[in-house]
């Protein structure tokens, strides 16, 4: 069964994130077509990027390094949920990407993000790094905004359209990430 996680990319207290990602699991969960798993980034605290050599050309030293990329190493694919912090993506989540590359590569990523114009410019960077380290980013992405989607800012209430999109960027993460299995099979075997 295709593997997919979902990778809550804020460890900031009072989080918005947190809602949002359950939403996405208790919506994936559900389905047949793959199993769904939710990693959040505070359980795996990384200090800043601290590796003599880069991942892609081989294993770590460090073995927080070395747990993380086995943690990645189970998955298929990604579902990213991220806000976004002055135009970017948190620097937690850009370094727990940078803190692997094999497990990354021919994998597909999805995206939900959040924040005051919905979190989209986090998204347009991401899909840069995540293209970066051999991944494939599915299309669809699903944005929400701290201002409208949440009643009385505190919970998150998802809109039609936003189930709508998330439906589709779940339906095409576990389509690329069965169509890239091959390629991530010939790797291993090569």
């Amino acid at each position: 069964m295709t593997r997919i996680a979902i990778i809550l990319g804020s460890t900031r207290p009072h989080r918005k994130g947190e809602p949002i990602a359950q939403w996405v699991l208790d919506t994936a969960s559900p389905r047949d077509d793959a199993d769904f798993e939710l990693i959040d980034l505070r359980d795996h605290p990384l200090p800043h990027f601290d590796e003599a050599v880069p991942p892609m050309f081989g294993p770590s030293v460090n073995a927080h390094t070395r747990a993380w990329a086995e943690r990645l190493a189970l998955f298929d694919g990604f579902i990213i949920v991220t806000p976004e912090y002055n135009g970017s993506a948190p620097g937690v989540l850009k370094n727990a990407l940078d803190h692997a590359f094999a497990e990354w590569v021919n994998k597909a990523v999805g995206f939900v993000s959040y924040g005051v114009d919905g979190g989209v410019r986090s998204v347009q960077q991401l899909r840069l790094v995540c293209s970066t380290l051999g991944m494939a980013d599915v299309g669809y992405q699903v944005s929400i905004s701290v201002l409208t989607d949440f009643e009385n800012t505190a919970t998150f209430v998802p809109t039609d359209r936003q189930r709508g999109a998330l439906s589709k960027t779940l339906d095409q993460t576990i389509a690329w990430s069965n169509a890239l299995a091959p390629l991530r099979t010939a790797l291993v075997n090569s």
